[in-house]
């Protein structure tokens, strides 16, 4: 694998900058807001029109736009079109993954509706938010890459990753990889485009959000990068792996959520400085690299609902009454107390294995007892 993301070609960089603007300015199910793309997690897009025979497709169809960047932009949406599925896998990917590392925490990353996605707490420039750009940029890298390898777009194939040094000079480099580099590249161009668009006082309020939000993109989608690695098959009689064949890999995306959380847990608070550039509050820390995240406003009270803040509240949130950690009843539902109630709980018991070869289980119910915050 590369030593690090390859710097993008001038030509390279404009195509991919207006592709990305007109995705986010063009299609209707694209909203204007700055997290509007993460929309298309709950509302995957179809296969595009211009592929319908007689359809007039998507990019023919611009308004709002001079009629020389039509002419431009719209072919480009028509090359790219392809794309525009994958980043909505990407973008549910990264939902999911949110949603499952907070699981058992006050704020779970819930999805409120299918416009905003998480709502008003994401106007907050706190560690939650700081962690949904990063894993929705990682959900958008992983999924190109892998749509690269699997010939699902037109403009990538496998991987073409340096072989790498420390790999034995017998085994074989070449096998059909996950092509992160374009991968990566893509979501650049495409995640960021809406924040790099953007044209605040330097200074302000929402000059520095916008650096936040761009910091946290590229820790997603260095995250990606990095954790992927070789991946390898053995070749031989009788299984002897007397040859291997080894290709570039991505890391199960449950690994990335994983690294994300602890740069979620050792996030950095941020301000924008004098030179218009994001600086530590606390001189103390060392200063944030590529792959760690930042945040400008500490995180609100998530205990209480707060139609303000966005917060939902863990009123009705199941807790574990056991536990001293965050999913405990204690700290889920904030000293406010708890309730106690039964309910029937169904799983798969006595199961047995059966030559050959399948294992056969009975059903099992048990009343077991469940705690719901006040």
């Amino acid at each position: 694998m590369e030593n690090g993301p390859v710097p993008r070609s001038r030509a390279g960089a404009v195509r991919h900058v207006l592709l990305a603007a007109v995705f986010l300015a063009c299609s209707s199910q694209l909203l204007v807001d700055a997290n509007s793309w993460w929309s298309l997690g709950l509302n995957p897009i179809q296969r595009p029109e211009m592929y319908i025979i007689g359809a007039q497709p998507l990019c023919s169809q611009l308004s709002g736009l001079s009629q020389v960047r039509t002419k431009v932009l719209s072919q480009l949406i028509c090359l790219y079109q392809d794309h525009m599925t994958y980043i909505g896998d990407g973008a549910k990917t990264g939902i999911k993954e949110c949603q499952y590392q907070f699981r058992q925490r006050r704020w779970n990353c819930s999805t409120v509706d299918n416009t905003s996605v998480f709502g008003r707490v994401m106007h907050i420039g706190s560690r939650e938010t700081a962690f949904t750009y990063a894993i929705s940029a990682a959900g958008v890298v992983n999924a190109i890459s892998r749509a690269c390898r699997e010939g699902e777009l037109s403009t990538c194939g496998c991987s073409r990753a340096v072989r790498p040094r420390e790999l034995p000079r017998d085994w074989l480099w070449g096998g059909c990889g996950d092509n992160v580099h374009y991968g990566y590249r893509f979501a650049r161009e495409f995640v960021d485009a809406r924040e790099r668009e953007k044209n605040y006082p330097r200074g302000s309020r929402e000059h520095s959000r916008t650096l936040m939000n761009l910091h946290n993109n590229e820790a997603g989608r260095q995250a990606v990068y990095n954790l992927a690695g070789v991946s390898c098959k053995c070749h031989g009689v009788s299984g002897s792996c007397s040859l291997k064949t080894c290709w570039l890999q991505l890391a199960d995306f449950r690994r990335v959520g994983e690294f994300l959380k602890e740069k979620y847990d050792s996030a950095a608070a941020m301000r924008v400085g004098r030179k218009g550039k994001l600086e530590l509050i606390d001189k103390r820390f060392n200063n944030p690299t590529p792959e760690d995240m930042v945040y400008i406003d500490p995180s609100p009270d998530y205990c209480l609902r707060n139609e303000t803040t966005g917060s939902l509240g863990t009123q009705g949130r199941l807790c574990n009454k056991t536990s001293e950690g965050m999913d405990g009843c204690e700290l889920m539902c904030c000293g406010r107390g708890y309730d106690q109630f039964k309910t029937y709980k169904h799983e798969r018991c006595h199961c047995k294995f059966h030559w050959c070869c399948y294992v056969k289980c009975k059903r099992c119910t048990t009343l077991v007892d469940q705690f719901v915050c006040k």
